[in-house]
């Protein structure tokens, strides 16, 4: 009998499965209760806590009652989703948790098909019972309806439910009784996860993680599916290519609350580190170098977006970044490969530029803000989708789209959407909201958000997922206002921004410097405009009633990474460093540009 559980936990963004991860671990005696009250342990990359998203998967593990549990966090993105596939792989059972008032959301169905699929037992978790007009026994009745669809087992259906809120830190059997600890769930875990299977024989593990230390470099997770593993064993990596090279295990380690701990030899069903194996992949396996016999390895869904990424060639390149020449953005992306799996990198015939390809504008902007804070210099394009032949026919890739908004919003929502070749499979009202499904090409929901969110005055909750590739949907109108384009290198002046606000809504703030070339703003109108905005008043030496007005500025737009990467058009760039996001054409010279666009 093995005294391990490996569950993973598959939730919609934000419906509370870092919280809960956080919970098991206090009601396993891993922290003082007072630990820093209401930061989450396990969101401890800084992006994760700004944007309260888990973009990367995390291993922990609980003791509770001689039983140990492993607990892998998913990410809840289907952006993520290369994340997501590998790491089920470790799993044995899944908790599946869902929001007592949202029911299931389109991610959650993405990671749970991928769960059924492998053969997983889930257990369902309603959280946040204590929010209102929250409808419990419905969402369990949606969840049943939901796992029917995605083909799930007799035994997959035959799910325990429990109702709670992990934030007050509590679970029970039934949602009226609220107690004061979340054991029902823990118990429930030991009692309905299948125990993992112990073969015996030599033995394999499949590389499905990877974590990096800086004193013994790069260090394979996985689980060890059959024999035994030990401390200073010689072994053989099965690599992509079908050959099989010789190395030794320097160290074990299991997983241990947070940590890790240096063990002598592991066995089949528990997840290990393995210290000292040089020059592998995920996917990998690790067997017996006289003996190889490799796992299946793990298959990744394609990407569907792709972005071009260059280096700096603007006039404040080397201000404000430590890396900003070809090489270290070479080096950067290809150690990004190593561990995000559904990226791929291509050069292009421009030695400074590469195409980075992508599961959404997230996944990649997620990648742009983490080389951004590291002190990378770069610039990026306008994000592409994928366009594949499929039998002779252009295909592009789709999207099932859900929106949820108030009611008096979703005519002018639906009017967006179908603009963008989006066609609407269903509609249903909840208490005083209109739910709405569409069909729609990537291509459409590009800059989508923040359009929707506008027009529904904050109201609406977005969220969507790939499904397949469908023949071309025809054009999709994108921006039509043009750009104002700064005429010289300078300084804004508040005398120049005051005298030029009809022409459109600015970008940069007074006293900022600016480039030729550079986008301050965006024009009312079609067509791009040069515009001065480095003009200063002149100075005179009579004074005359009247003449002396102030200047009255409309505040600038303010763009993130992601909104300014979805506005940009084909023929400009936004400009990333560490502490600026620039817009700018990608000729900057206005001759020049009046050339390429003539020819």
């Amino acid at each position: 009998m093995q005294k391990i559980r490996n569950i993973a936990i598959i939730a919609h963004v934000d419906h509370g499965k870092t919280t809960l991860v956080d919970k098991m671990l206090l009601s396993g005696n891993l922290f003082r209760e007072n630990q820093n009250a209401g930061e989450l342990i396990l969101d401890n990359n800084d992006l994760e806590r700004e944007r309260g998203i888990t973009i990367l998967s995390k291993n922990v593990s609980i003791n509770y009652k001689d039983y140990k549990i492993n607990i892998i966090d998913t990410p809840g993105h289907s952006d993520f989703g290369g994340e997501v596939e590998r790491v089920l792989n470790m799993a044995d059972g899944c908790l599946l948790l869902v929001d007592a008032f949202e029911g299931p959301m389109p991610q959650t169905r993405f990671v749970l098909q991928k769960a059924i699929q492998m053969g997983l037992k889930p257990v369902v978790v309603v959280n946040k019972v204590d929010k209102p007009n929250c409808r419990p026994d419905e969402v369990q009745e949606m969840v049943f309806d939901l796992m029917c669809n995605l083909d799930a087992t007799e035994d997959q259906l035959n799910f325990p439910t429990l109702f709670g809120s992990a934030k007050q830190n509590w679970m029970n059997t039934t949602w009226k009784e609220p107690i004061d600890n979340i054991n029902p769930l823990l118990d429930a875990i030991i009692e309905y996860i299948p125990e993992p299977q112990a073969f015996e024989g030599e033995p394999q593990l499949l590389i499905t993680s990877l974590d990096y230390s800086s004193y013994v470099g790069r260090i394979a997770v996985g689980r060890v599916h059959r024999g035994t593993l030990k401390e200073g064993m010689e072994v053989g990596l099965c690599k992509k290519d079908g050959s099989v090279v010789r190395q030794k295990i320097k160290e074990l380690h299991t997983f241990e609350g947070m940590g890790r701990k240096k063990v002598a030899s592991v066995s089949s069903g528990d997840i290990c580190a393995l210290v000292g194996i040089e020059g592998f992949e995920i996917g990998d396996t690790v067997t017996l170098f006289s003996n190889p016999e490799p796992l299946p390895r793990i298959a990744i869904d394609e990407p569907t977006m792709s972005m071009t990424f260059t280096i700096n060639d603007s006039p404040f390149f080397g201000k404000d970044g430590k890396f900003v020449t070809t090489r270290h953005i070479a080096d950067r992306l290809i150690k990004e490969l190593d561990k995000n799996l559904a990226l791929k990198v291509n050069r292009t015939d421009n030695e400074d530029a590469w195409v980075v390809y992508g599961r959404g504008v997230l996944h990649l902007s997620v990648l742009i803000e983490t080389m951004r804070r590291e002190g990378y210099e770069l610039q990026v394009g306008q994000p592409q989708v994928i366009v594949k032949e499929i039998n002779g026919v252009k295909c592009e890739p789709v999207e099932l789209l859900t929106i949820n908004v108030p009611e008096e919003y979703s005519s002018k929502v639906i009017d967006m959407v179908t603009r963008r070749r989006g066609e609407m499979i269903a509609m249903s009202t909840q208490n005083d909201r209109i739910h709405l499904d569409f069909n729609i090409p990537s291509r459409g929901i590009i800059g989508l958000r923040t359009n929707v969110l506008t027009g529904s005055a904050g109201e609406a909750i977005m969220s969507h997922r790939f499904i397949e590739y469908q023949p071309w949907k025809g054009d999709i109108e994108r921006r039509t206002n043009g750009s104002l384009i700064a005429m010289e290198a300078g300084t804004a002046y508040a005398y120049a921004i005051d005298k030029l606000q009809d022409r459109g809504r600015f970008f940069i703030f007074p006293q900022e410097e600016v480039y030729a070339g550079q986008v301050v703003g965006e024009n009312a109108k079609e067509g791009d405009i040069v515009v001065n905005v480095t003009k200063s008043k002149k100075l005179t030496n009579t004074r005359a009633s009247g003449t002396d007005d102030k200047a009255r500025i409309i505040p600038p737009v303010v763009f993130s990474l992601e909104e300014a990467l979805e506005y940009i058009k084909e023929d400009e760039y936004v400009e990333v460093t560490p502490n600026h996001l620039r817009l700018r054409k990608i000729i900057l010279d206005e001759t020049e540009r009046k050339r390429s666009n003539r020819s």
